[in-house]
């Protein structure tokens, strides 16, 4: 094959790529990270601030967990950091109130994000009780309604949580029941669910899950697997955190293959210990395409004979 043969081709890969909506992919990016008691003790470590600074600046909307800054001076401090990282963006947070059963140890959900891709048009902080049941969350979720102009889906819901490892199982399920409460309030199928569920091992076992509507209701795709380990200790290989789609449209918008857990400390080259002192969990995350969810469903050997069919003219 000539060399102005190859060029031609090459030249008409890249238009095909783009004409077939190929390129749809964006690179915005949802995120969700347990920081293992993020407060003043590691607002005060550099190595471990310039760390989440990295890690949470890779992505347009991040939902940070554990967060216990009692006297909300970490929380600043991180965003002062987060805001000279980089020039490119800005960002902003909102953040629940303190939530916990024990006055002795309670904690935030709080969503970074970047304000030139992200606008949050609602808040919703869940009851902590559910009719017929009492207190059903040790941490009731903080629901927030998103804009992303730049994405496929456009607007969706993004409902947090941690659960309390000993009610895992029953947190889990109870998620259905803010699912339907968000979704009468806003009027919306597109829905996340993203944190640290504690959805493996033993704090959701296999003859449980029976009991839990978010994984029998086929409408709900989880998008992180079962055999993924989202943990830094070495000495475990569980799924813990996990992000989970409701809505046709949603589903669609996802970019293939795109959910996983940010492996930081093989990034980042730290030894385990070193990742131990930022947490000892992965942040999961999952990319929303650009464009309309139309133009990304044209079929890959459709456009492969499309190329073909170029090749055999071209050169012939």
């Amino acid at each position: 094959m000539g060399s102005s043969c190859f060029s031609m081709l090459v030249l008409l890969l890249l238009l095909l790529l783009g004409a077939f909506g190929v390129w749809g992919a964006s690179d915005f990016r949802i995120c969700a990270f347990n920081l293992q008691g993020f407060g003043e003790s590691k607002a005060n470590k550099p190595k471990v601030m310039h760390t989440l600074v990295r890690i949470i600046s890779r992505c347009d909307i991040t939902l940070l967990q554990e967060v216990r800054d009692n006297k909300m001076k970490a929380l600043p401090q991180l965003m002062n950091l987060l805001n000279s990282y980089d020039d490119n963006y800005m960002y902003d947070f909102v953040a629940s109130k303190r939530l916990g059963r024990s006055p002795a140890y309670q904690e935030q959900y709080v969503f970074v994000y970047r304000t030139e891709t992200v606008q949050v048009t609602g808040q919703y902080q869940y009851p902590d009780t559910l009719p017929g049941d009492i207190d059903a969350f040790s941490r009731e979720p903080f629901v927030i309604r998103v804009k992303a102009p730049k994405t496929a889906i456009k607007e969706f819901v993004l409902i947090p949580q941690h659960t309390s490892p000993a009610n895992a199982t029953k947190e889990i399920d109870s998620l259905y029941d803010v699912f339907v409460a968000v979704r009468g309030m806003w009027k919306t199928e597109n829905v996340m669910f993203l944190g640290d569920f504690n959805a493996d091992c033993g704090y959701l076992p296999k003859k449980h899950r029976k009991n839990v509507r978010l994984i029998n209701d086929h409408r709900f795709v989880w998008l992180i697997p079962e055999k993924v380990d989202t943990t830094v200790r070495e000495s475990t290989s569980c799924a813990y955190d996990r992000i989970v789609v409701h809505g046709e449209a949603f589903t669609r918008a996802i970019e293939p293959l795109s959910a996983k857990p940010f492996n930081f400390p093989k990034e980042y080259r730290l030894t385990e210990e070193q990742a131990l002192d930022v947490s000892d969990h992965y942040s999961v995350e999952v990319c929303l395409t650009s464009g309309s969810p139309r133009q990304q469903s044209v079929s890959f050997p459709l456009l492969l004979l499309f190329l073909l069919l170029a090749c055999a003219f071209i050169c012939s």
